[in-house]
């Protein structure tokens, strides 16, 4: 049975060769595990579909150098022999392998810099949307990983990008709580550029993950096969602004594939980057939400609800049927007899005068000289 450095060295040499998400190289370190995977691999003694994926780099047998160059940054690869394997956040995607979509492969191993992953990972919730965010959009991200983060100790999971992914991030950071960004790129990348302090201040309260090895440069194909990570880690998924064809739409499209819960932030009917959100709502592949605790409820323990808002009181909310006729009936200055607020209301005459002595000891009419009507301050009708 192989060590775990070896085993180690055997991944990372097949995260080298073989573009992610790679399914068929996946199915033969499944099959065969990932050292023997590795040798055939190394030797050409590979056919098919695994030949194509690997072919072109499989003699770039960089994993010592790999490992070392992750060491020096602070990375580490973790693997799935590894107890700080995210086995079962990742399950769902296992799954959706097995059923044959061919996107869902799991990653062969993950570059981490930061605290344990799968620690960070057992209660996360991914917050993504528009790169050209609003800001509105910004606000309700921050405010969003703020809450999140804060007594709900939810960790936040994002993709480090401008807009709604790095203010999910600052508001998780900002309440003193616990993210994670997965990148396109090698962990040692700070992408984009600007936000190299972000990601500095993310990996010692949160992680940097990625599946690509140090030095990879960011593209454009690795953007969309990140996302299914993106997913994958969360127990479910927010989208606060997405565009009709966008990354965010992406990721909301793998959480409905994954099975796992997809939440959507409504926005204003004129704005072009919520349309995408719109658009899942007009579906009904997602549910509407519009606080932390909304989220919660949709994306946390059985029986965690979010509390329903209470809606203004009014000082009419206790009358009857007829006592809200007659009181409706009053009119706001001068005066009206008893009959003339029977007929208005539609009320016999002495239930009228009843209900106009009930509504007088509540504060609701009054009796003047030109007759009754409503009192000073009363609720609207």
């Amino acid at each position: 049975m192989a060590d775990r450095d070896e085993v180690r060295r055997a991944r990372a040499y097949l995260l080298r060769v073989a573009e992610p998400p790679a399914g068929a190289l996946h199915a033969l370190v499944e099959r065969v595990g990932p050292v023997a995977a590795a040798e055939a691999v190394r030797s050409g003694e590979v056919a098919g579909v695994v030949d194509e994926e690997t072919s072109g780099r499989r003699a770039l047998d960089l994993a010592a150098q790999d490992l070392a160059d992750g060491a020096a940054i602070g990375a580490r690869l973790v693997v799935p022999e590894d107890d700080e394997w995210p086995g079962w956040a990742l399950l769902p995607l296992a799954n959706a392998f097995r059923r044959g979509l061919r996107w869902a492969a799991p990653p062969l191993a993950l570059w981490v810099r930061g605290l344990p992953l799968d620690e960070l990972v057992q209660r996360a919730v991914a917050v993504v949307g528009s790169r050209s965010a609003t800001s509105y959009g910004e606000h309700v991200a921050a405010e969003f990983g703020y809450g999140l983060a804060g007594d709900a100790g939810v960790t936040v999971v994002s993709g480090a990008a401008y807009g709604i992914d790095g203010a999910a991030h600052r508001g998780a950071l900002n309440r003193g709580g616990r993210t994670v960004a997965v990148l396109a790129c090698g962990v040692e990348r700070a992408y984009p550029a600007q936000h190299a302090r972000l990601l500095k201040a993310i990996t010692g309260s949160g992680a940097v993950v990625s599946e690509y090895p140090p030095g990879t440069p960011p593209a454009k194909h690795r953007f969309l096969v990140r996302n299914r990570l993106v997913a994958g880690l969360a127990a479910g998924t927010v989208v606060v602004e997405a565009g009709v064809r966008s990354g965010a739409r992406n990721t909301a499209t793998t959480t409905a594939q994954l099975g796992k819960p997809l939440c959507v932030v409504p926005g204003p009917i004129t704005s072009a980057k919520s349309q995408g959100c719109h658009e899942l709502l007009r579906g009904r592949t997602a549910e509407l939400v519009t606080s932390v605790s909304e989220v919660l409820e949709a994306t946390g323990h059985i029986g965690e609800l979010a509390a329903r808002p209470d809606s203004p009181a009014r000082a009419t909310d206790g009358l009857g049927d007829q006592a809200l006729r007659v009181h409706e009936a009053l009119p706001r200055g001068g005066g009206s007899s008893p009959q003339e607020v029977a007929a208005a209301a539609g009320v016999p005459l002495e239930r009228v005068r009843a209900l106009l002595t009930e509504l007088e000891l509540t504060g609701l009419a009054r009796a003047g000289e030109h007759g009754w009507r409503r009192a000073t301050g009363g609720a609207p009708c």
